[in-house]
């Protein structure tokens, strides 16, 4: 029995056993901290890397989608580089002190190549923090500057173009991308949008009538100046229809008449310078 004993602690060999151990141990950590070293980085998605121990924030690089290793100790944080859309509904001031309610969206995006300046200056919540007031700040600016009418019928493509204006202006240096601003909706109060439809239609019979007027008054200028016309034409052939003319005229017709078979023909002479007659009595 004890040299049995004896037999097992002769084949016990350290070397090939700890090595297993290792191993064993090794899958075991990896297994348990895999999910803290390794990031997947979402299609549409740029990562940000937070080095705990190696100076904060990486400045340098911008992490692309798919697979990455990282230390168990840093952190990676993502962002969505597509166009994204934020809606706001909005009640603002007419420059008459009208208010009126407004439905606007922003399509926006954070600059990519700048991704790690955003995530130091202002974070991942940068559409709280400056997307919305300065949408909403500029839209409360140039909407403060128009009658109701303007913006409600003819102004609105302008208005919509200011207040992107003003709004790319705000977000200057923010580290994020504006690319279009909408302006959906504008609600104004019953009353005061019956009155602007009202003189709209108003406006447009206006138009109408003053459209007719002048189609009439071109017919008529029209007419004068054919009569005009006709009148110059009259005057010239008078002009031109002398005494010599006329007789030579009337002797080609008498001739021209005097061809008939059926005639008899009478030449009566009324005066010096008379025309002869033609009388027939047809058969």
């Amino acid at each position: 029995m004890q040299t049995h004993q004896a037999g097992n602690v002769q084949d016990f060999q350290p070397k090939k056993v700890f090595p297993v151990v290792g191993i064993i141990a090794f899958l075991v950590i990896l297994f348990i901290s895999w999910n803290s070293i390794t990031v997947t980085i979402d299609a549409g998605n740029r990562g940000v890397l937070f080095r705990k121990f190696g100076g904060g924030i990486d400045l340098d690089h911008v992490y692309p989608e798919g697979f990455h290793f990282i230390a168990p100790w840093n952190t990676m944080t993502q962002y969505e580089v597509r166009q994204q859309e934020i809606e706001e509904t909005m009640d603002v001031l007419s420059n008459n002190g009208l208010q009126i309610y407004l439905d606007v969206s922003a399509w926006y995006q954070p600059e990519e190549e700048n991704l790690a300046k955003l995530h130091s200056t202002i974070g991942v919540d940068y559409l709280q923090r400056v997307v919305i007031p300065a949408l909403r700040s500029s839209t409360r600016s140039v909407i403060g500057r128009y009658t109701p009418e303007q913006i409600y019928s003819t102004k609105k493509d302008a208005i919509q173009e200011e207040i992107f204006e003003e709004t790319n202006s705000i977000l200057q240096g923010k580290y994020v991308k504006l690319n279009k601003v909408l302006l959906r909706s504008v609600k104004l109060p019953e009353s005061i949008k019956r009155a602007i439809e009202s003189k709209s239609k108003q406006e447009q019979l206006a138009l109408e009538y003053k459209f007719k007027l002048e189609r009439a008054a071109q017919e008529a200028e029209r007419q004068r100046i054919e009569a005009e016309g006709k009148a110059r034409a009259n005057n010239i052939v008078n002009a031109s229809l002398t005494d010599k003319i006329l007789r030579e005229k009337g002797i080609s017709a008498t001739l021209e008449l005097a061809k008939s078979p059926n005639s008899k023909v009478v030449v009566i002479g009324n005066s010096k310078d008379g025309l002869p007659l033609i009388l027939g009595d047809g058969k």
